[in-house]
């Protein structure tokens, strides 16, 4: 019995050391990768804002796949930002340890204690591999603007009568006297003496093509596309067109669909080919709004010049409307 014991308790002691290695060898970036999310308060009133900050400390080399939106219902997502990676305070030991942050600004118009939801981030690794993060959810209590404890209804209080001390208003009567005559002093030394004016005509408005070029050349040094922000991109430029056509063109553009925005170029006798060129423009970028449609980021660069020229051949100093692409069957059969 004592030779089966010792036995065991040899067996034992090998597989002990054998899970110590195990967990030894494990890797450290799977270790290393965690989320947190930060709240600034737990007690708010109906629409009140709260700061809600998402922290992913993971090795240098691996990337944060950032979600284009959140759904954080019951609470609404007022403000949603990206920051770039920073140093990590995660740890010692750590030295390559990076820190990706998300901002947020939420609010919530219910009543009671709401829990804001589990957050999910994806992290991809190196070779590829994905791996799915999710933070833990946080309650916060949302309480009416002016509740009254007590609960009874209360009788309204009459004006307040204000007390009037006449003597204490001299000293204000003798000061706006003094005002008003020295006034009347400098009035009429001005009308004594006579004053050139100069008549300046006002600035005339910037062309509307010049604002819209500007806009574009903004997005175009914007790093939404190295940041993999897509859909932002494409929101931007489509907002820029169709402020550039409300203006230029007198179309309302920002309140249309595609499709109105089409009809009204039509109505606008401009030309079949022009009109096709802003309904595929538009139509493009209507399936990364609308039909979750992601294109590379050669295909979105390759936009900004279908902009450009989309300006300039409706301004009288750009491109023919030959060099625009005709429309397409997949920009017509989007959504409008």
């Amino acid at each position: 019995m004592r030779v089966a014991r010792g036995a065991v308790a040899v067996r034992l002691a090998v597989w002990a050391a054998a899970m110590v290695v195990a967990a030894s060898a494990r890797p450290a970036a799977a270790q290393d990768i965690r989320v947190a999310m930060e709240v600034d308060t737990t007690l708010i009133h109906v629409g009140d804002p709260v700061a809600v900050r998402l922290h992913v400390d993971h090795p240098a080399d691996w990337t944060v796949q950032w979600p284009d939106s959140l759904d954080l219902a019951p609470f609404e997502v007022l403000r949603y930002e990206v920051a770039e990676p920073g140093v990590s305070g995660a740890g010692a030991g750590e030295d390559e340890a990076v820190r990706s942050t998300a901002s947020l600004i939420v609010t919530s118009f219910e009543l009671g204690e709401l829990e804001l939801p589990v957050v999910s981030v994806a992290v991809a690794a190196p070779n590829g591999t994905v791996r799915t993060l999710f933070t833990d959810p946080f309650r916060i209590g949302v309480e009416s603007v002016g509740l009254d404890e007590s609960g009874d209804i209360r009788d309204i209080r009459g004006p307040l009568s204000i007390s009037r001390n006449w003597w204490a208003l001299l000293p204000w009567l003798l000061l706006i006297a003094a005002a008003a005559a020295g006034a009347a002093y400098l009035h009429r030394r001005r009308r004594a003496r006579p004053v050139a004016v100069e008549s300046r005509p006002a600035a005339p408005p910037r062309p509307f093509h010049l604002v819209a070029l500007e806009a574009l050349d903004e997005l175009e040094r914007s790093a939404l596309l190295e940041r993999g922000q897509v859909k932002r991109y494409h929101v931007r430029i489509s907002e820029i067109i169709r402020t550039y056509v409300e203006g230029q063109l007198e179309v309302a553009a920002l309140e249309m669909t595609t499709g109105e925005v089409v009809d009204g170029l039509r109505r606008a006798a401009l030309g079949d080919r022009i009109t096709g060129s802003f309904g595929t423009f538009l139509g493009r970028c209507d399936l990364v709004k609308f039909a979750k449609l992601r294109p590379g980021v050669d295909d979105s660069r390759e936009l900004m010049g279908t902009a450009r020229s989309l300006v300039g051949m409706t301004s009288g100093g750009g491109a023919p409307p030959e060099q625009i692409a005709p429309p397409s069957e997949a920009a017509e059969g989007g959504p409008q």
